[in-house]
């Protein structure tokens, strides 16, 4: 995600901190879902139009769920479809000038 550095945005407005995703086939009474943000560095220089990234302010915007037991990858890419679902239109939700992409990195932590 990323806004203009003098917009006044607080994402608390228009995330939750955690989300309520199905539990995957087979598991059951696992955790909610941790929605997680911290200010970053731009990871690049310039936008694709060539506007330099300089006057931004960049959150990496990450998922978290804690499985007892991992899950195969095709549970864990329904999570992950399921926390897009509902977070999509909340990122809808933002003001002008909020950038936001999405991307499924499912990793063991």
């Amino acid at each position: 995600m990323w806004h203009p550095q003098d917009a006044d945005v607080d994402l608390d407005h228009y995330l939750p901190r955690e989300l309520e995703l199905p539990d995957p086939p087979g598991m059951s009474g696992t955790e909610d879902a941790h929605v997680l943000w911290d200010s970053v560095q731009p990871p690049f220089a310039f936008f694709e139009n060539g506007e330099p990234t300089a006057f931004q302010v960049f959150y990496q915007f990450t998922v978290l769920r804690v499985y007892d037991e991992r899950p195969g990858n095709d549970a864990l890419h329904a999570d992950a479809t399921a926390a897009s679902q509902t977070l999509n239109p909340l990122l809808d939700s933002t003001p002008p000038g909020v950038g936001w992409q999405l991307w499924e990195d499912l990793r063991d932590l």
